[in-house]
């Protein structure tokens, strides 16, 4: 679909639908649902509906706002979630661009959990931490037989971070397509899935300031472009190479300074 055809997309009339908001009686842990949630998830339904292929220009955030009936700034922090879920790409004074299908995840659900217990993080953490080791070694595995398009893919998420540097939420996209595509070359679709719906609900809870008011966190403001590439790079490598132990080093290396950004955005973490 060109961008054209995006931009001057009909409204579509919607089923209503059903609440995700959960009952707690007294005891109310549970964070109220967004009306930014509910238009993310609108906006995964036009990707999807309207077929919008990859660098597909979704229509203006003054459009999206009148065809479901949000305010712009909410629209626009609608587009800074599915940026975090490496669904779309926001790129300054062009607009919002696709960058992947949706696909179905239980990301809902991680992120009741931690809605439930925050100091659960740590131990989130640590799963994400132990699903990307099991897809990354299970990817080097598979390295003698990946096809030339599975090695492209990967270099181009690579290449895609460094030339993100310049913008907060195409950074935060890339850096998710990155360790998608990492998990993905193990081949199977529901550590994928389930890899994808941690490390989500993990960035949506060290991006919370980001995502409600585009507070940028500290580092991400003072970042090295290059350390950062230095971090990711080794565990690319070191999948290709089919060198089990170096993916784990790697993967580790980029773990442990994953939890200190969470630290300096939230606070130190109770287990990790």
């Amino acid at each position: 679909m060109t961008d054209e055809a995006a931009s001057t997309l009909p409204p579509r009339v919607r089923s209503p639908r059903r609440s995700r908001r959960v009952e707690r009686g007294a005891d109310q842990r549970v964070k109220p649902i967004r009306i930014s949630d509910d238009v993310s998830e609108q906006i995964r339904d036009l990707i999807v509906t309207e077929q919008l292929d990859q660098g597909a220009r979704l229509p203006s955030e003054r459009e999206l706002a009148e065809r479901f009936g949000a305010s712009r700034p909410t629209v626009s922090q609608a587009l800074r979630r599915l940026s975090l879920l490496g669904m779309v790409e926001i790129r300054r004074g062009s607009g919002a661009y696709v960058l992947r299908q949706p696909q179905t995840m239980v990301t809902a659900s991680v992120n009741l959990m931690l809605d439930l217990d925050q100091k659960s993080i740590g131990d989130l953490m640590q799963l994400r931490l132990w699903l990307e080791t099991v897809g990354a070694e299970q990817a080097s595995l598979r390295a003698s037989t990946l096809d030339v398009s599975e090695v492209a893919s990967l270099a181009t998420s690579l290449a895609r971070l460094g030339d993100a540097s310049a913008s907060s939420s195409r950074w935060i996209a890339a850096d998710t397509i990155f360790h998608a595509a990492i998990v993905g070359l193990a081949g199977n679709s529901y550590l994928t899935a389930f890899y994808e719906s941690v490390h989500t609900a993990v960035l949506t809870w060290e991006y919370e300031e980001w995502l409600e008011h585009e507070t940028e966190p500290e580092w991400i403001r003072t970042k090295d472009t290059h350390a950062h590439l230095e971090l990711h790079e080794p565990i690319m490598t070191a999948v290709l190479l089919g060198d089990q132990s170096r993916v784990r080093s790697a993967v580790l290396a980029h773990h442990a300074v994953m939890l200190e950004h969470m630290e300096t955005a939230r606070g130190p973490l109770e287990s990790a």
